[in-house]
C-alpha cells in the first residue's frame, strides 16, 4: 500500500527579520514593511514564481502602481500572445455589451 504524503496548506506565514538587519536597511523605519513587501513581490514576479495579479496583491499596490513599479525597476511584464488575445476579447465583449445598453 502506497503511503500518501500531504503537505499542510498555509494560509499565511511570517518571516522573521532580525532587528540588526532592519536597522541596516536604507529604508525609513516607518516604510520598512511596505517596501519589503514591494521588493519581495517584484522579485517573485520577475522570477516567474507569481503572476502579475498575485504579485500585485502581495505588494498591496494598485494594478497601475504595480505596473509603474515594474517599469521603474526595468522588470519586463510577462505578457504572451495568449494574454493579448484575452485582452482583445475582453475589450470587444465590453464594447459589445456597452452598445446594447
Amino acid at each position: 500500500m502506497m503511503e500518501k504524503m500531504f503537505q499542510p496548506v498555509m494560509s499565511s506565514f511570517n518571516i522573521e527579520i532580525p532587528k540588526s538587519i532592519v536597522r541596516a536597511l536604507k529604508i525609513p523605519q516607518s516604510n520598512v514593511i511596505c517596501r519589503l513587501k514591494e521588493e519581495f513581490s517584484l522579485h517573485l514576479y520577475s522570477e516567474g514564481y507569481l503572476s502579475f495579479g498575485k504579485a500585485r496583491e502581495l505588494s498591496g499596490l494598485s494594478k497601475w502602481d504595480f505596473s509603474e513599479l515594474l517599469g521603474q525597476k526595468k522588470i519586463e511584464r510577462h505578457y504572451s500572445f495568449e494574454n493579448l488575445y484575452e485582452d482583445i476579447q475582453f475589450v470587444n465583449e465590453q464594447q459589445h455589451s456597452d452598445s446594447h445598453k
